[in-house]
């Protein structure tokens, strides 16, 4: 059988239901805040607005590491062009304009 002897004046049960009210009443404020659609839409886009912002750093990242590791391709620790690899880069590259070059004056004549 439960206790039902309350040792409390009247004024401090009302004080406690004065204060178990206002505690919901802002529990009801923040669920209303939370369902309102604008907030909801809110959220949505920041997530969405978080994710595309990850995924865009992580894309730079992978660029950024590419570029590094093409340019240590072609360039040693001091700065300096790496010869041996430029030059018969350049000339692959100057063949082919050539050939492409040739190419469309060919079709054209």
């Amino acid at each position: 059988m439960a206790d039902t002897s309350d040792t409390r004046t009247p004024a401090q049960i009302e004080a406690d239901i004065r204060r178990r009210r206002e505690t919901l009443a802002e529990t009801l404020d923040e669920i209303g805040v939370r369902v309102h659609p604008k907030t909801i839409v809110g959220d949505a886009k920041a997530k969405v607005a978080a994710n595309v912002d990850h995924t865009l750093g992580r894309a730079y990242v992978q660029v950024n590491r590419v570029v590094s590791d093409v340019r240590a391709q072609f360039v040693d620790e001091e700065g300096a062009p790496r010869l041996e690899r430029v030059v018969p880069v350049a000339l692959v590259v100057v063949g082919v304009v050539g050939l492409l070059a040739f190419s469309t004056r060919r079709r054209k004549g």
